[in-house]
């Protein structure tokens, strides 16, 4: 996260000063003073009133973790985190315990003890580390890191279980629903796909040329696998499931934003879909084919079309097929490594014994619905509060808010129905990269 700090040095602001900047959603509005945004005094979930049943942290370049009570927005507990900057931050199931991910090491932190130091710390990677997930019952954690790995810890012994080498530096990583396979994106533009039980990368999609993935994300029930890298584009796939095999088919792929794409965010209803980006917005696309706007847009299309049916195309002569030289590279490809290779995997050059043919990113009939002008998928909401580069964000567990964390020092919950901020968090003295939430009334 190399860009992270040097984006929050000279881009990062002191609470309390003042700056112009647009008003909430996506609309151009008035400059106005950070510190006098109005807040909604909106209802949120009942859970959030029991203070106990909302865990929500924030944390950063100012080496701190900080919890807040999601409802009044009051910072309950400071952890001081003084070995490096805070990367990535996540909370286990059970709401027991806190990983955050530094430098080059995990420290985990006990959430309902007043103990500042950590349970246990996770050594091993030797460069920022990127990403960190948890298994549904905690029992084990995986991280990526720039130094070129994911590796897979033993929680209750802080133990390494498995390491799987990339060619380049990890950027994110997650681990699937059926808790079996691990989806790992990285700087070289590569998602990989790892079973864990055989210990093999079993896809690797390559979804743009040497142009680095940010961010993946996997729907909460296996459905939908997304991407998202520096160039703002996203690509989303389908997951199918069978008895011995996953395929991912492509369903499309649009620029979500012009600049870079720090983080995509599938919700837990897997109706929308968020993305944080350097041009200083969230954005949350709709994913639901019943989405009312939507459905509107796509009939007046279809009505237009029928009234102005284009011309027709002049037939051009065919084309002789050219043969791709044999160093061109699939967007998918199959990978069969041998079993003297599955403790510690690593990519070779020898090409797959199976390879897919290159496979295109057209609108699928059975995928989310396309904005026929904008050749997006709809867009909801743009939440444009933030002064600087928006880096993270968590869904509440009803999929009906989001929080985000920018270089501007702020973390931010907005209701994605009306785009409105709901709550403003303030203590950061700088910038704020990294929030995790778990509001679940019964753990996940």
């Amino acid at each position: 996260m190399a860009e992270s700090e040097s984006e929050s040095k000279t881009r990062g602001r002191a609470p309390g000063s003042t700056s112009s900047f647009t008003a909430s959603g996506g609309n151009v509005s008035k400059p106005v003073d950070i510190d006098e945004i109005t807040v909604c005094e909106l209802p949120l979930p009942a859970l959030w009133r029991d203070k106990m049943s909302v865990i929500l942290c924030t944390a950063g370049y100012d080496h701190t973790i900080r919890f807040w009570e999601a409802l009044s927005g009051i910072c309950s507990r400071t952890i001081q985190h003084p070995d490096s900057q805070v990367n990535r931050l996540c909370i286990t199931p059970d709401k027991r315990f806190l990983a955050a991910a530094g430098h080059n090491n995990v420290k985990l932190f006990d959430i309902k003890s007043t103990n500042p130091n950590p349970v246990i710390t996770f050594e091993g990677h030797t460069n920022n580390i990127t990403g960190v997930a948890f298994h549904c019952e905690g029992k084990w954690m995986v991280t990526s890191s720039e130094d070129g790995t994911v590796k897979v810890w033993d929680t209750r012994t802080g133990s390494l279980q498995r390491n799987y080498v990339h060619r380049a530096p990890v950027n994110d990583v997650v681990i699937h629903p059926n808790q079996g396979e691990l989806i790992s994106g990285d700087h070289a533009g590569m998602v990989r796909v790892w079973d864990l039980g055989e210990s093999v990368c079993t896809h690797q999609l390559i979804p743009e040329e040497d142009t680095a993935v940010l961010s993946v994300s996997v729907a909460s029930d296996g459905s939908l696998l997304c991407a998202g890298n520096k160039k703002g584009n996203v690509y989303l796939w389908r997951m199918v499931q069978t008895d011995d095999t996953t395929r991912i088919i492509p369903v499309c792929t649009f620029q979500a934003h012009k600049d870079y794409l720090t983080r995509v965010l599938l919700s837990p209803d897997v109706k929308h879909l968020a993305t944080c980006s350097a041009d200083h917005t969230a954005k949350v696309w709709n994913l639901d084919a019943e989405f009312p706007p939507a459905k509107a847009a796509l009939k007046q299309w279809k009505e237009q079309e029928a009234l102005n049916p284009p011309a027709e195309a002049p037939v051009e002569a065919p084309v002789t097929p050219v043969e791709a030289p044999p160093q061109s590279r699939d967007l998918l490809r199959i990978f069969d490594t041998p079993a003297q290779d599955r403790d510690l995997l690593r990519i070779t050059d020898n090409p797959p014994r199976q390879e897919t043919p290159q496979q295109t990113f057209t609108s699928s009939p059975d995928g989310p619905p396309m904005d026929p002008v904008n050749h997006t998928l709809f867009l909801q909401t743009t939440l444009a509060n933030h002064q600087r580069w928006v880096w993270d964000c968590a869904f509440s567990a009803d999929s009906a808010y989001l929080v985000t964390v920018s270089s501007d020092h702020y973390a931010r919950l907005w209701e994605l129905s009306t785009g409105n901020i709901i709550r403003q968090y303030s203590g950061h003295h700088r910038g704020a990269v990294c929030v995790a939430l778990n509001d679940y009334s019964e753990p996940r």
